[in-house]
């Protein structure tokens, strides 16, 4: 009897990881094949949405001088993508990449779709950032704190390992995201992830990239240079975090899944 209830739950967690692959794939399958100009709208979109995040997280921290708070208050900016379905570079990793290895997308598609969300994510946050800095003169002084800081963080092995926690955390939420069909607890997921994201001290390309703007904008002395000197390495050590701690792990659990999916692809395309 033992025997049978043990292959009767091995067959029930394979059942459901088929069913989170699947769920995966078909999320997968429409982002990697929009075109160049809806990827860089979409990706427009959620940095402009990120940007709310940020500026409650600035008002929040300005108000009460506590970090922590501040940090709850940002997980609006990550509620708005989750639900405005909007793109976010560091979201990138685990569903595109799975459905890249099940043979429904191809490299290629990936490379634009991570080129178009993050220069999106760039060019609508700046926008965002600009708007805040002209509507809140009151916040200058702790978006040049948070640049300087920025500005003054280089690749050492703390920072690296600062940046790969927080791209690993975003493909976490991405991962218990596509876990459960339950909207509370994506929900919690994503409040969970903000919280470690804006509370924590890690590195992530995009929220930091959005403080040095209104650091840069409002005319703190920070420059675009320390900005590109921040977000090169900051974007690299994210995507070690996301796909080498969080999304390769997950496909080599999947990987009897994704083969039956990737014979299914290819008996389709015969």
């Amino acid at each position: 009897m033992g025997h049978i209830k043990a292959m009767s739950e091995h067959d029930t967690r394979e059942g459901e990881l088929d069913e989170a692959v699947d769920r995966i794939i078909e999320l997968g399958k429409p982002r990697l094949h929009r075109s160049f100009p809806q990827q860089l709208l979409t990706g427009m979109v959620g940095g402009s949405e990120l940007a709310f995040g940020v500026l409650a997280l600035l008002v929040v921290e300005h108000q009460t001088g506590s970090v922590l708070l501040g940090a709850l208050a940002f997980s609006v900016g990550f509620l708005a993508l989750q639900l405005g379905h909007s793109e976010l570079f560091t979201e990138g990793f685990l569903v595109p990449v799975t459905t890249v290895f099940a043979k429904e997308g191809t490299v290629p598609q990936l490379l634009r779709l991570w080129g178009g969300t993050f220069v999106g994510n760039m060019v609508g946050g700046w926008v965002a950032m600009g708007l805040i800095v002209l509507g809140f003169p009151e916040l200058h002084g702790l978006l040049a704190t948070r640049g300087a800081h920025f500005a003054s963080t280089g690749p050492t092995w703390s920072s690296l390992a600062l940046a790969v926690l927080a791209g690993a955390a975003l493909t976490l939420m991405t991962r218990m995201h596509n876990g459960t069909d339950d909207e509370m607890a994506k929900v919690a997921a994503t409040v969970g992830i903000a919280f470690v994201v804006a509370g924590t001290g890690v590195l992530h390309s995009v929220l930091d990239a959005l403080l040095l703007f209104g650091a840069i904008l409002s005319g703190s002395g920070v420059t675009y240079l320390d900005w590109l000197g921040f977000e090169w390495w900051v974007v690299l050590a994210n995507m070690a975090g996301g796909i080498l701690l969080v999304t390769a792990t997950r496909i080599v659990r999947s990987k009897d899944a994704l083969d039956r999916k990737s014979r299914t692809a290819a008996h389709q395309d015969d």
